[in-house]
């Protein structure tokens, strides 16, 4: 399969050829979760893939703890129904836990860590706390030790999810922790199947490889789980054997892709190895900080190949290349619907660049 055949692949599956009637719960579980550190970037994703989507719709999910927020994949932030996140975190318990060490592992000293987490599980199920409040615990417990590290040793050894109103449209609050299991009201699932996860991510951003796979989850040595796992297999053009369920969709490489806003960290961008599905060469991701919905990358023709950002005066797309006339009028269509989404409707549209 060359390039855009696999863009195109990948676009289908992500609902980025045509937007879909689906609900956002349905969305979220199809896409295994949204990346979400920026807590408002979700709706944006959820907007530029779902025909009828509103935020309180998502804003529901949440509220009812229907959906959640708290680390996973990669050891980041995602989104995901609280039902994949009981599947989940046990599958990336050791990649969430592997971060801390990586991090922090040279100011913890001979802390306890398993004591450590103990006490920090006490705290969160007593009640949600902010990072601060659970710092101030943990050094009145141990004040010989760095109370910070400790506190982010809780976050990466304790399943946590970030509580609302974080995350819902229209409210503010700071990070605060509490235990998965206790702000769902049920236990982590038991035994979880891996190679379920491999086909569901497959089935939203495949055709792919071992190596992509990997990336997206931030677990090691998945071949011995794949290869045996009787999945259809094609060759890249650089060679590499790319994994795909049997009826994942691969449109001809010629279909037309729309001019699609994504925001800040969305995992279509992130969720491989190899990124040249999407990233022209030498381009990278960017990563800002905040909270979302403000900002984000631009697909013209399956590609990423623009920056948004919302300013008071309006939304300001940022070229990396030379646009057509075609692809502009493209781009301040789809922008005029993402400024009424975000409610900035009477603002201006510039496109800058090449």
């Amino acid at each position: 399969m060359n390039v855009r055949a696999v863009n195109r692949a990948l676009l289908a599956r992500q609902h980025l050829l045509e937007r879909t009637s689906s609900t956002a719960a349905a969305m979220l579980g199809h896409l295994v979760g949204m990346q979400a550190q920026a807590p408002l970037a979700p709706y944006v994703g959820l907007w530029t893939r779902l025909a009828r989507f509103r935020p309180d719709e998502l804003a529901t999910l949440l509220t009812a703890r229907d959906a959640v927020r708290g680390p996973l994949m990669r050891g980041t932030v995602h989104l995901v129904l609280a039902e994949d996140a009981r599947v989940l975190r046990p599958l990336v318990q050791r990649v969430v836990a592997g971060g801390y060490t990586g991090h922090f592992g040279r100011r913890v000293g001979d802390a306890d860590l398993g004591a450590v987490a103990r006490f920090g599980r006490v705290l969160l199920n007593e009640r949600p706390r902010t990072r601060r409040q659970l710092q101030d615990a943990l050094a009145a417990r141990w004040p010989e030790h760095d109370a910070e590290a400790l506190s982010y040793a809780v976050g990466y050894l304790v399943p946590t999810a970030q509580v609302t109103p974080r995350g819902v449209w229209g409210s503010t609050g700071p990070a605060t922790l509490t235990t998965l299991e206790g702000w769902l009201g049920r236990p982590l699932a038991d035994g979880p199947s891996l190679e379920d996860v491999v086909r569901r991510y497959l089935r939203a951003f495949g055709p792919a490889s071992v190596a992509d796979v990997q990336a997206w989850s931030g677990l090691t040595k998945l071949r011995e789980v794949v290869e045996p796992m009787g999945l259809r297999t094609f060759r890249a053009e650089s060679g590499e054997v790319l994994y795909d369920v049997e009826d994942g969709v691969r449109p001809n490489p010629d279909t037309p892709a729309p001019a699609r806003f994504l925001p800040e960290y969305d995992n279509v961008l992130l969720a491989h190895a190899d990124r040249a599905r999407i990233l022209p060469p030498g381009r990278r991701v960017p990563l800002p900080p905040g909270n979302g919905a403000s900002r984000g990358t631009l697909l013209v023709d399956g590609f990423y190949r623009a920056d948004w950002r919302l300013r008071a005066e309006g939304l300001e797309v940022s070229a990396h290349d030379r646009l057509t006339a075609g692809e502009r009028a493209e781009i301040e269509a789809e922008a005029g619907r993402l400024l009424e989404f975000l409610g900035a409707g009477e603002r201006s549209v510039r496109i800058t660049g090449n």
